[in-house]
């Protein structure tokens, strides 16, 4: 099995203390700082944008087999890791839809944070709901 090693590109900037359990409910503002060298790929995105961000959780325990089955705390009984959004994954890999609210030079300020202060940002792509709809490849 192949081993991928990625390395942040930048990470989240929040007050929040507490955040919502996921980013289609979530009022909470923040920023993502992106590393500046890497600012120019900001080039057309644009306040009123929607972007999916690809995180790391990074303060998530390490996987084990005995966590294929978790119990949400909004239900009664359990279900299978994939079918969660839970934190706790073979990958510690998540992603947030979030609104662009401005951008000044590498810091994008967001809206729709469900993502903790310090988070590791792994990548950023546009998020184009016709290509949900038609399956066009982005």
């Amino acid at each position: 099995m192949e081993e991928y090693i990625f390395e942040p590109i930048g990470y989240i900037r929040t007050e929040a203390k507490e955040v919502p359990r996921h980013w289609s409910i979530s009022e909470v503002e923040g920023e993502i700082v992106l590393n500046p060298e890497l600012q120019v790929g900001l080039t057309g995105l644009q306040a009123g944008d929607k972007i999916v961000v690809i995180f790391c959780f990074h303060k998530s325990p390490p996987f084990s087999l005995e966590n294929l089955l978790q119990k949400p705390p909004h239900q009664d009984s359990p279900k299978g890791v994939f079918s969660l959004c839970s934190p706790l994954r073979p990958n510690p890999i998540g992603f947030s839809i979030l609104k662009i609210m401005a951008i000044e030079e590498n810091i994008i300020k967001v809206k729709g944070l469900d993502i903790l202060d310090g988070t590791p940002v792994l990548d950023i792509k546009p998020f184009k709901e016709i290509y949900f709809e038609s399956n066009k490849p982005c």
